[in-house]
């Protein structure tokens, strides 16, 4: 692991764009539904427990969250979508804001999509694949939970998975994985990925 990722710290949430960091840099972005594991990744990639917050009421990350691993690398914990206790006008204003940080921000290199093994390619998965494709955004897929299905069922769902991804987007740049925080399966595989986009030895 680079030790850049021990380093991250929380910098700053935004409710908009204008309210981000300074637009330079490296960003990569954790995008997912509430439930997916979004914040349990982020700390299991970063070695810290409690960096992101994570919550047993999905449907907290409301902002979009910053954190600084040094001056010019960033993650970005996105907010949570899809869950139904969420009034629509807030999921509303986080569609927009999600998209339109998806289109306009300059320093973001690629989307990492946390999906729940048990229940992926939601509609709200495939919105999300579809906003990267239209912003010309490479994109890495965590399956998540993995942990939680037996090694060969697991490895069933990623092929099904990612023959689903081939037929329906073709060559689009989108790599797949399983990943489990708990057993911190999948950790190094991610930073292969994020390493990649932000640059890092």
């Amino acid at each position: 692991m680079n030790p850049l990722y021990h380093q991250a710290q929380y910098l700053v949430s935004a409710l908009h764009l204008k309210d981000a960091p300074p637009d330079e840099g490296y960003e990569c972005a954790f995008a997912g539904r509430s439930n997916a594991g979004k914040s349990s990744a982020i700390n299991a990639i970063t070695g810290q427990n409690s960096l992101a917050r994570t919550s047993k009421t999905p449907g907290r990350t409301q902002m979009l969250n910053f954190f600084t691993l040094d001056e010019t690398h960033r993650l970005v914990d996105l907010p949570g979508y899809g869950y139904a206790k969420v009034p629509d006008a807030i999921q509303k204003n986080w569609g927009k804001a999600m998209e339109t940080y998806l289109e306009k921000r300059q320093s973001l290199r690629g989307v990492f999509l946390l999906m729940d093994i048990r229940r992926p390619l939601t509609d709200f998965d495939w919105q999300m694949i579809e906003w990267c494709g239209h912003c010309n955004l490479p994109m890495h897929i965590a399956l998540t939970k993995a942990d939680k299905l037996s090694r060969g069922a697991a490895k069933g769902t990623l092929l099904k998975v990612q023959a689903t991804l081939l037929r329906e987007v073709g060559e689009a740049e989108i790599s797949l994985q399983l990943f489990s925080a708990p057993e911190k399966q999948g950790v190094e595989e991610a930073h292969v990925a994020l390493d990649r986009w932000l640059g890092l030895p």
